[in-house]
């Protein structure tokens, strides 16, 4: 296998959302494997001076109406959740909980926490039903709901988040490829392109 593509996400992103559904047979098709780094956007805003992308006039309406409209076009089903953005920290913590010894597993976790928040409006920022959701796949739910609020595992988040914006991720998803970074959704045609031809 080629080297893997580092796929930055936050789990209130719906952008994140719509590209973790598409960029693992994407990788697939040029042999290649997907590290998935779920960070913090409230974080990064702190450095960028950024705010939610629903949350600024006259973009707010546009991205609303572009999220539906992405979504169709995708083909992945998708609902604004009621509580709309969150800070999706429990979910971080456990997919870092998981991704060391079983990546697999992790990488599903994190798609099913975005599906129970985009599709059935369930919130991922109650450990409850982060554990839930979990203990759905195998995941031992005393080891989790202990790790939930292990230092260790806030440090973990921390230094993902840190290390991510020291890379120069300022959005959800950011994708690297082999050095070269892709903001957004709507390039994972452009990633296509880019390990089709060897970059231009």
């Amino acid at each position: 296998m080629g080297r893997a593509l580092d796929f930055y996400f936050d789990f209130s992103s719906p952008y994140g959302y719509f590209a973790a559904a598409r960029i693992d047979e994407l990788a697939a098709r040029h042999d290649r494997t997907v590290n998935w780094r779920p960070i913090l956007l409230g974080a990064v805003f702190k450095t960028t001076g950024q705010r939610p992308l629903t949350a600024i006039p006259l973009k707010g309406p546009y991205a609303k109406r572009d999220l539906h409209r992405s979504a169709r076009l995708y083909g992945i089903p998708f609902a604004v959740p009621s509580k709309f953005p969150i800070a999706a920290t429990g979910a971080c913590r456990a997919f870092y909980f998981l991704s060391d010894s079983d990546p697999a597993r992790a990488r599903k976790l994190a798609f099913e926490l975005y599906k129970a928040y985009f599709t059935a409006d369930r919130d991922i920022t109650s450990a409850d039903v982060i554990v839930d959701i979990a203990t759905s796949l195998g995941v031992d739910k005393e080891g989790l709901t202990a790790a939930l609020n292990d230092p260790a595992l806030k440090e973990r988040l921390r230094s993902e988040v840190d290390t991510a914006i020291g890379r120069g991720v300022f959005g959800s998803p950011y994708i690297i490829v082999d050095g070269e970074p892709f903001w957004g959704a709507d390039r994972l045609d452009h990633i296509d392109r880019w390990l089709t031809t060897a970059g231009w």
